[in-house]
């Protein structure tokens, strides 16, 4: 086995088991692949789910926002009242063991270096594979994002990330701050009013559209994510592009007043935050629903970024490294682009290999397991 020190060599290697690295996997074993020879999943997660299994407990299906089933397996019969992280942690499993994708965890992939003949060296906790291509499915969840404002050091009360949230029991009858514009802000908002009071601040007036999210509106936002990537700048969330979706829960929460947004605040208190203009506001929670960032310091070894801070893309292929292909970066961070950065990144992969290789197979057709 690998953990003994030998190198392994794969065709391809797909680092992360959520929904991207998931979608590149059955599409790899239908491109004719075989699972644990031809190409490797690594996985660092202890369990399969991807991010969805450290979603908050009171985060149920019902009221998640951007579930988008697997290719080849109905995503069926979810209880809207179970939370999240059991409902596709257990969908993900079944997927995983349907089509025989042998994800290999817990592994942390600590480097990707180049290696000799041209191929790529992924150093893991769990030894080394040598890889003709790389499908970096790495997402953003282990990089929360913390914005710095003055006098945060400060702060006596409590502060903490969405991706710390475990429910809003722990914060009842405080004063909660929640920064930030997108979906999880509006969510905890609603969810912590029921138990505490809460302010919400935000850098931009947040934007609520009550327009249906078909997709024709999707490819227009994908597009315009697109648009950056290529440039080599780093990407804008989806949800910047789209805005907020105005469903019925969200209108009765604007009602009540819930959602009354206040500018963002210009330095932080011992006791609250403060704007310019001299009004100071108290305290108890900040929770920082400010997003995540690309995890993407494996990487670094193969200098990748632009100057714009950024990695140039061409649909998923790098363009400083037609070898690598990003999934979950940029247009494909919403779990339906996952899906099709899936497909389009094997295809690619697998033109790729078939120029390198003599044995190239033809793609094999994978039934929808029964019941």
């Amino acid at each position: 086995m690998n953990e003994s020190g030998a190198v392994q060599t794969v065709d391809a290697t797909v680092i992360g088991a959520g929904q991207a690295g998931l979608s590149a996997a059955y599409f790899l074993r239908r491109a004719g692949l075989l699972p644990g020879a031809d190409f490797v999943v690594l996985d660092h997660s202890p369990g399969p789910g991807g991010a969805w299994q450290y979603r908050w407990p009171t985060l149920t299906y019902g009221k998640a926002h951007g579930v988008h089933e697997l290719p080849g397996m109905p995503l069926e019969d979810g209880d809207p009242d179970r939370p999240s992280a059991e409902v596709v942690g257990g969908y993900f499993a079944r997927y995983e063991e349907a089509f025989g994708l042998r994800v290999r965890r817990p592994v942390d992939v600590t480097a990707v270096r180049e290696d000799a003949a041209g191929r790529l060296r992924v150093e893991s906790s769990a030894g080394t594979w040598s890889t003709r291509v790389l499908l970096n499915a790495t997402g953003t969840w282990d990089r929360p994002f913390l914005p710095y404002y003055p006098g945060q050091e400060t702060f006596l009360g409590r502060q903490l990330h969405t991706a710390g949230y475990r429910g809003a029991a722990e914060f009842a009858g405080k004063h909660v701050v929640v920064v930030g514009g997108g979906t999880s802000a509006v969510q905890l908002l609603m969810e912590l009013a029921e138990v505490a009071r809460t302010t919400w601040v935000t850098r931009r007036p947040p934007v609520f559209r009550s327009v249906p999210f078909n997709e024709e509106w999707g490819r227009s936002a994908v597009a315009r994510v697109d648009e950056r990537v290529r440039q080599g700048l780093p990407p804008q969330s989806v949800v910047s592009v789209t805005g907020l979706a105005a469903t019925e829960a969200v209108r009765d929460a604007q009602a009540r007043g819930i959602l009354r947004r206040e500018p963002m605040f210009d330095r932080i208190t011992p006791h609250g935050v403060a704007w310019a203009d001299g009004r100071e506001l108290e305290a108890d929670v900040i929770l920082w629903a400010t997003g995540f960032r690309a995890a993407l310091d494996h990487l670094a070894p193969l200098r990748l970024r632009e100057p714009g801070g950024g990695i140039r893309m061409d649909g998923t292929r790098v363009v400083k490294d037609p070898r690598v292909h990003l999934l979950g970066y940029g247009p494909s961070a919403s779990t339906i682009g996952a899906n099709r950065a899936g497909r389009a990144a094997v295809r690619e992969v697998r033109r790729l290999l078939d120029g390198t290789r003599d044995d190239a197979r033809e793609p094999v057709a994978l039934a929808a397991p029964a019941g």
